[in-house]
Order: structure tokens, then sequence, then C-alpha cells
């Protein structure tokens, strides 16, 4: 067993790091495995475990997590390709290998947040669950599988952002493999590049600046300088997690922990989205898809927050989220929710 494409370095010379030789996958034979892959499959065990966890805490049936994620992790990873795949149909509409082949990434998680929440609520209805409750700490393990997720893009060198000379800046040298070629100007020429991008003048430019500030070393070895953006991501949904886990037990309705992820995540990927280079963007626009999607669930979820929120105190109660269509609870029924088995149906 050995490592494959490991001929290149990543750098991050403001923090005086320098990975040399990093790899990204492992070789058995002639058979390779992508660190992307193990590291996907790492984030969705750990998500998995981690809202077992959570149901065995709140005195829910921990086995019902195990059956759901049998079924909606591979029915998410669908979801997550085909997101993407619609977003870029002019790289895909012609190769239907390609489009089954996620060796390489290509893989966009609100397709999979979007397949995930609705898988929850097929398995609730058909189970006669407790859908708020399963959605809160269903929503934990999604998360935690977003943070670990994260650093296969960085094996992959893709998932980053525009030239920074900031204090978490990367470089990435230019002769590795796994870099686009729309970032080396020996591969790629200004004017293919502008033929590329028409219509979508921002991130032409941004793709220009970091071609433009090719960094090189002493030793003649040359890098692109940009954002690691992935970072940035995993760092914030870990934010956005603690607060999760905090708000737990301060929570006034089933389905409020899914509101602050769909509320604190879209605010964060709104941002770190428009830092990024490798944006899908709506067909025939250079508007970004994933930063529309994140600025609008940013404010459904900021509304749904202050509705529901007002609705308890005005009621006195905890309160089910809406979508579970059991109405509002006694203040006792809503309490003992933390030791409820989830396995128990709506009334």
């Amino acid at each position: 067993m050995g490592f494959w494409g490991n001929e290149t370095s990543v750098r991050f010379p403001n923090l005086g790091i320098e990975l040399s030789d990093l790899p990204r996958g492992i070789s058995i034979g002639s058979f390779e495995i992508a660190f992307y892959g193990i590291i996907i499959a790492i984030g969705m065990l750990a998500g998995v475990m981690i809202s077992r966890w959570k149901a065995k805490k709140t005195g829910q049936t921990v086995d019902l997590y195990l059956d759901f994620a049998l079924w909606a992790i591979p029915l998410s990873v669908i979801g997550a390709r085909i997101y993407y795949v619609i977003f870029d149909w002019d790289n895909y509409r012609w190769d239907f290998l390609k489009i089954i082949n996620i060796r390489n990434g290509g893989l966009a998680i609100y397709g999979g947040v979007i397949v995930a929440i609705l898988s929850v609520l097929v398995f609730t209805k058909i189970k006669k669950l407790r859908l708020g409750l399963m959605m809160d700490t269903g929503i934990i393990g999604l998360i935690l599988g977003q943070i670990i997720g994260r650093w296969g893009n960085f094996f992959n060198r893709e998932a980053f952002g525009k030239f920074t000379d900031s204090f978490m800046a990367m470089q990435i040298d230019i002769t590795d493999s796994a870099l686009h070629s729309v970032y080396k100007p020996s591969v790629i020429s200004d004017a293919q590049l502008a033929e590329m991008y028409v219509g979508k003048e921002d991130a032409l430019n941004n793709i220009l600046e970091i071609r433009n500030n090719i960094q090189t070393l002493a030793d003649g070895r040359q890098f692109i300088q940009v954002h690691p953006t992935f970072l940035y991501e995993s760092l914030w949904n870990l934010m956005v997690l603690l607060l999760m886990l905090f708000m737990w037990k301060r929570k006034k309705f089933n389905g409020e922990i899914l509101l602050i992820y769909l509320t604190g995540y879209g605010l964060g990927r709104f941002f770190i989205e428009g830092l990024r280079t490798d944006q899908l963007f709506l067909w025939g626009t250079g508007l970004a898809a994933s930063q529309l999607l994140s600025a609008g669930l940013f404010v459904a979820g900021v509304v749904l927050l202050i509705v529901f929120h007002i609705r308890a105190a005005r009621l006195g109660e905890a309160v089910s989220l809406v979508l579970e269509l059991d109405g509002a609870r006694t203040k006792k029924d809503a309490d003992e929710t933390e030791t409820d088995d989830v396995s128990k149906p709506s009334h």
C-alpha cells in the first residue's frame, strides 16, 4: 500500500507551514482510493454517531437513526451529485460516465441537505414519528459530517477562494495535477479563459487575479495563492454546531435546532461562497446558485425563528414546529419531549 498524487506541495506561507508531497489518496496495488471519499465516509459515520448519542441522551429510540441513515445517506450523496451536475450541465451533458464518477469530487452539499430533509419528511410520516424532534437530532449529525467532509476538498485541491495575502493565505503548487487548468496560464490563455466565462465577469476577474499573482519561490517553484475557503467553512460550521448543542436545552419548540442550522449555515455560506472561484451558476447568468440559496435559507430561518418564538411566548408553552402537524401541546407534554420515545406517534 502506498500514496498517489503526492508530487506537489501545499503551503501556508504566513503561518510558516509547508506540506510537502501532499498525497491525494492511497493505493493498493493498482487500485486507488481518494482521501476525498475516505474523509466523506468518516464524516458520515461521525454524523450518525453524534445523532445516535443525542437520541440516547434525550430518551429516543437510538436504532431508528441508524435505520434512517442506511438509506438516507446514499440518497443524499445522489442528491449532492445531481445538484452539482444540474448547475454544471454543460460539462456533463455528453458524458454519462462522467456524471456518475464522483471520485474526483463534484458533490454539492446543498443537494445533500435538500434530499436529507425530504428523507426525514418521508421517514417520519411512514414511521409515525415526531418530525421536529427527529430533524433537530439528525441535523446535528449532518453539520458534523460537513465539518469533517470539507477536508476532502483540501486533499482534492478544490473549493478554495480568490487571491489573498492575508494571514490564512494558502499556496498550491501550480504543477499539481489536481489543480484545475484555469489557474495555469501555460495551459489556458487569457483569451480562452474569457471565452469560458462569458457573462461571468466577476468569476473571470477572480481567476485572472490569481493567475496574475502567481508566487515564485527562490527555488523556482510556482504557487497560486488563495483563500482556504474549505477551512473557513469547516470552522464556521464548528461554531454553528456548538451553538446548536448549547441551545438544545433552551429551545422553545421542536424544530428550533433545525432553524438555527439553516440560519447559521446560510449566513456563513453566503459570505464564504462569495470568495470562491469554483461557484455553480444559475443557467445563463453570473449569479452563484448556492449563494442565492444561502441568502434564502438565512432569511427563511430568521423569519421562522421569530414567528415560532412569538407563538411560544403568546401561548406560554413550548410548541412544535408547524411541519410536525401535531398542534400546540401542553407545557407538561413539551417538557416531557426530552424523555419521550421518538418512536411514539404524534398526537
